[in-house]
Formats: structure tokens, C-alpha cells, sequence
């Protein structure tokens, strides 16, 4: 199930990528919610915030190595952590939507723009949404499996 859920990201993050690419012109923005969410067709030859421009190879080493990672904590995961194995799943499938990406087009095609407040948030898409959610996931569970130690050495 957890590798249908990434493929499911796959999925999506690549049919909307093919939509923006098929049906706006780089650097157009559409309003959603006015001063608050665009669609923005926007291309990132780096990782986060435009960082590491250009440098393909890094990431497609780097890409692999986490995939490779996340696939074999998946499946020594003992299925009692649906939790982190959604995780686990989540950052699989945007790790690979973002990788076929950098393969097909040596950049990624981001195109969520969101200003919150007066700060423009950098674009992104699906695949990173995915990625922050299930490292999100992560530091939650940390956070509780820490609280559920602290009360355990108390008693």
C-alpha cells in the first residue's frame, strides 16, 4: 500500500508539471486567491530556494542514494509505524517526481507560488509538497516518541 501512495505522488506531480508545461508560458502567473496563491510556470535547474544551480550529477547521486535509503527503511519498518512508513512513502514519491524531472528535463518545474503575509514563498510543486510532508510527519513523531520516553523514565 505505502508504495502505491508513492506512486500515487508520482503520479500526480508529474500530471500537473505536464499541464503547466502543455498550457502556460514560463513566467506566467495565474491568481488563485488573490495576494495569497498563483499557479507560476517556473523552472529550477537547482534544489530548494535555487541553491546548487546546474549541478545535475550531484543530484542525480544524491536522488538515488535517498531513494535506495527510503526503500530499504520501508521495508525493515515493522508494520506497527503506519505513520512513518506514510512518511517514509511520501518523501519516496516526491524524491522521484523531482528525479524524472532533473532526468527528462535537467530541471524541475515548480509552479505553486503562495505569499504569506508580504513574504513570497519560493515555488514549488507536488513532489516537494510530498517531501516536507513526510519530513513534517517525521519530526512529529520524533517530538511524541521523545515525550513517551521522558514519561517512561519518570515512572
Amino acid at each position: 500500500m505505502y508504495y502505491l501512495i508513492a506512486l500515487g505522488i508520482i503520479i500526480v506531480d508529474q500530471l500537473t508539471k505536464w499541464l503547466v508545461v502543455r498550457y502556460m508560458e514560463i513566467g506566467e502567473n495565474i491568481p488563485i486567491i488573490h495576494n495569497f496563491l498563483y499557479l507560476s510556470s517556473h523552472r529550477n535547474r537547482g534544489a530548494a530556494w535555487g541553491i546548487l544551480e546546474g549541478q545535475m550529477y550531484f543530484f542525480y547521486i544524491i536522488t538515488v542514494g535517498v531513494v535506495i535509503g527510503l526503500i530499504v527503511y520501508l521495508q525493515k519498518l515493522p508494520k506497527d509505524q503506519p505513520w512513518m512508513k506514510l512518511a517514509l512513502s511520501l518523501m519516496l514519491g516526491g524524491a522521484i517526481g523531482n528525479f524524472i524531472d532533473r532526468l527528462l528535463h535537467q530541471e524541475v518545474i515548480d509552479f505553486i507560488n503562495t505569499f504569506i503575509f508580504t513574504y513570497d514563498f519560493p515555488i514549488f510543486n507536488v513532489a516537494d509538497s510530498a517531501l516536507v510532508i513526510g519530513v513534517g510527519i517525521i519530526l512529529i513523531l520524533t517530538i511524541l516518541e521523545g515525550k513517551k520516553e521522558k514519561e517512561l523514565s519518570k515512572k
